[in-house]
């Protein structure tokens, strides 16, 4: 086994963060650089041997190849088996909550982690999850998973929530200066996880429970994806009227205002999952109307590639050409400006709309070469060698002359 004990040092001295994704890799990577011995575990073997190699399977995320090359396969060692953890003392689970086709929470691979984690884990142990989930996941399902799996009760270990908050492309920063939460399912659980997260985390905050930092994070994204939803009305409407929308958002922003900006929708991990955990619960109870403005903001963010799919064509009724002639390059897959990811691309979504219509779609991405974008179903394009490029980043639409 690698987690092993030894001489003088503390059972917080050794965790497993289970899960070595785009959140996991940069915690185990910030624990290790501080000084803990850390075992990673996660499904993908690849990954597991690049790590264990000093190489970085996610080059993108800056500041993390140093970490990774400085610790991987010594303080930082990467398995696919949960048996290589059990003799660590703390779980950090940072693994995918998903949602189905009808916005419900799939906990199928959350649930195999959990049950794995109380599989292998010790009478002592304590277990954090990173995961955002919908509020009471920990005290209850996780809880009832680890026992049954465990054969410990809740005082013979220990379970608290700390939900990650980190920003793809500003991980390691996040980590070391954002502030973090973490709450128990009782006061000791709680105590005995802020002391393990507060030896690499410097700007750290103990709730009074697991629930209020569930909610903490679910607050967060609803409170993005409304404000986004908002800003997309105001920017129709700005247009309608014939008003410059950046230019009264410059002047409307303010410490008492703060107004983001339009979208073609949202995308990304976060912020078009985490409201529907509200929105779901809320059905279960028959209080439809508790979530009203969350389901709105949904139903807006998504319908915004109906609007700028309109938009495209106005355009391209300019050209001088039949219209489904007219090359359409939209510049932009990706859900955010400089990451690899794609998860829930309201861009992908638009140039699919596009297309279904029978016009003469195109795609550039600049974080992706051609052969990419071809695996993706999409044509490949210069802008320069467009008619219209419609920059999803800068929500704006360019004729080429």
């Amino acid at each position: 086994m690698w987690c092993m004990r030894v001489g003088g040092e503390n059972i917080e001295d050794m965790i497993s963060v289970v899960g070595l994704g785009r959140v996991g890799l940069p915690i185990a990577a910030v624990a290790a650089d501080a000084g803990l011995e850390v075992v990673g575990v996660d499904v993908d073997e690849k990954k597991v041997k690049m790590i264990n190699r000093g190489e970085n399977p996610i080059p993108e995320e800056p500041h993390l190849s140093e970490l990774v090359r400085a610790h991987g396969g010594n303080r930082l060692k990467a398995t696919t088996s949960y048996d290589d953890a059990s003799e660590c003392d703390a779980f950090i689970i940072i693994v995918p909550l998903l949602l189905d086709d009808n916005h419900t929470p799939d906990t199928s691979i959350f649930e195999d982690a959990v049950r794995s984690v109380g599989r292998v884990m010790k009478k002592g142990a304590v277990v954090v999850v990173e995961t955002t989930v919908p509020p009471g996941t920990t005290e209850n399902l996780v809880r009832k998973w680890l026992e049954e799996e465990s054969g410990l009760k809740l005082g013979e270990y220990y379970l608290a929530h700390s939900p990650e908050r980190i920003m793809t492309g500003y991980s390691i920063s996040r980590l070391k200066e954002f502030p973090k939460v973490v709450g128990g399912v009782d006061e000791q659980s709680g105590i005995k996880a802020f002391e393990i997260y507060k030896k690499f985390i410097p700007n750290l905050h103990l709730v009074s429970s697991a629930r209020v930092a569930e909610f903490i994070k679910i607050m967060e994204g609803c409170y993005r994806d409304v404000n986004i939803a908002l800003a997309s009305e105001l920017f129709k409407l700005a247009n309608e009227l014939g008003i410059d929308f950046h230019e009264a958002r410059k002047y409307a922003n303010h410490e008492y205002c703060h107004v983001h900006l339009p979208s073609t929708g949202v995308g990304g991990h976060c912020i078009p999952v985490y409201p529907w955990f509200l929105i779901k619960e809320m059905e279960k109870r028959e209080r439809l109307n508790y979530a009203r403005l969350l389901r709105t903001a949904r139903e807006l963010n998504d319908e915004m590639v109906n609007y700028w799919a309109e938009r495209i064509v106005l355009e391209c009724k300019k050209i001088n050409k039949p219209l489904k002639e007219v090359k359409i390059c939209i510049k932009g897959l990706t859900f955010r400006k400089g990451v690899r990811e794609l998860n829930h691309s309201r861009n992908i979504v638009l140039a699919k709309l596009l297309m279904n219509n029978g016009l003469n779609v195109f795609v550039y991405d600049e974080m992706f070469n051609k052969e990419k974008i071809e695996e993706l179903g999409f044509r490949w394009i210069e802008p320069k060698d467009a008619d219209i490029v419609f920059d999803t980043f800068e929500l704006r639409t360019i004729l080429n002359k």
